[in-house]
């Protein structure tokens, strides 16, 4: 089978942030499909025009569209339309069995429907967050023509799709809720890579070695954006609140800098917790994340108390299972009962940092019931969210369409 497939913020591991159609890429690749990545160079490096590598079997067409999370709205539109229109010409100029594109952006769906249109072959869409849903409940979508032409976007994306491909239950519910069909769309979460995360074979050592700072105290870690919809302020208000009741606990946040990362260090040092009990890093390619999960005793998913929020599944989360770290989330729905379900973490209130950190302090004090979390969080990991499994569904899904055995 050959997959024309679209991705604009394609990572590898030697990059930070998501590396999801990576993983699924390579395993397709290994299963002896080809595939094509159509994506966007991010960095403002000079590079003009289409450029090539191949990427562990995968062949990536790289066009360069500089993007980054401090980017104004109207900037962040034009990098979305720059690379539709570039992308849907290059991935109609390549021989495909089906196409696979990937959100967010949803703008992804033009030049995947295009380049199915013009390949004469199916595209499976994926549904990476409920958009226009999430921008409008965010305020971030406010103008009412815009949000017309989103939603009408939406329904185009889902409409020229054989089938669909949702991140989280609550992603499958949205889909369905505007027309289409329930029996077209798979839930195929986020996943977790066992063996990159194996904390068998990893060594948390070197990591408190080279951060000094934060290895005098138990350890909880926020590793991932800093967006307006994270919320990472609300850290350094639990982070206050642990240290005004003599908590010996450290807080670390990676994170990519952005519009969001000044508001939680600014917040940090009104709260006079900065470089104290409370501190901030660059983000870290995704190889690092390993060693850096094995040093905490708790991993944050963090994000604002707004229920559409509940359907997201971040990465952060099913790395930290992986790792066989203990998991603190502070919002609702399906990852919140799965930790109820197996004991693999805890849930903060979204709205009470004393009491957020009273539950954070408790539960790390009790080691008999954080080791059992942790053990929970891996086997979790290796029940239901393999990476290899996962793959495996996509690659049925994607046959499927296709039209192949």
């Amino acid at each position: 089978m050959r997959v024309t497939y679209l991705h604009q913020y394609f990572n590898t591991p030697e990059m930070s942030g998501g590396t999801r159609s990576y993983e699924m890429a390579r395993r397709l690749v290994a299963k002896g499909h080809e595939v094509n990545m159509i994506t966007s160079w991010r960095e403002d490096g000079g590079r003009k025009g289409w450029f090539d590598t191949e990427e562990a079997g995968i062949k990536v067409h790289w066009l360069p569209v500089p993007y980054s999370n401090r980017m104004g709205f109207r900037e962040r539109i034009s990098a979305f339309v720059r690379f539709a229109l570039g992308a849907g010409n290059k991935a109609a100029s390549l021989t495909a069995d089906v196409v696979f594109a990937t959100s967010t952006p949803l703008t992804i769906a033009l030049p995947g429907a295009y380049a199915a249109k013009r390949r004469k072959v199916p595209m499976v869409f994926e549904v990476r967050d409920l958009w226009p849903e999430l921008p409008i409940a965010v305020g971030a979508l406010r103008n009412p023509v815009l949000q017309a032409a989103a939603k009408k976007l939406e329904k185009f994306a889902y409409n020229r799709s054989a089938s669909i491909v949702a991140l989280s239950p609550g992603m499958k519910d949205g889909v369905v809720r505007t027309g289409y069909p329930a029996e077209k769309v798979v839930v195929i979460p986020n996943s977790s890579d066992l063996e990159l995360f194996d904390p068998e074979k990893t060594d948390g050592n070197d990591f408190l070695s080279e951060y000094h700072e934060l290895n005098e105290a138990p350890l909880v870690v926020y590793a991932g954006a800093m967006g307006i919809i994270n919320g990472v302020e609300y850290l350094a208000h639990i982070a206050a609140a642990s240290r005004k009741c003599a908590q010996r606990i450290k807080f670390a946040v990676f994170g990519h800098k952005g519009q969001g990362e000044q508001k939680v260090r600014n917040a940090a040092l009104d709260l006079n917790v900065l470089n104290k009990n409370f501190h901030m890093y660059p983000s870290v390619p995704k190889k690092e994340m390993a060693q850096i999960l094995k040093a905490a005793d708790v991993a944050l998913s963090l994000f604002i108390d707004l229920k559409p929020m509940w359907n997201n599944s971040a990465n952060k989360f099913f790395d930290s299972l992986a790792s066989g770290t203990p998991v603190a989330i502070n919002y609702g729905g399906w990852q919140a009962d799965l930790l109820r379900e197996t004991g693999a973490g805890i849930i903060l209130p979204p709205n009470d940092p004393d009491e957020a950190a009273r539950r954070l302090g408790d539960f790390m004090a009790d080691k008999d019931r954080l080791q059992k979390a942790g053990k929970a969080a891996r086997k979790l990991a290796e029940e239901r969210f393999s990476r290899d499994d996962l793959a495996s569904q996509l690659e049925s899904v994607l046959l499927d369409a296709a039209g192949r055995p």
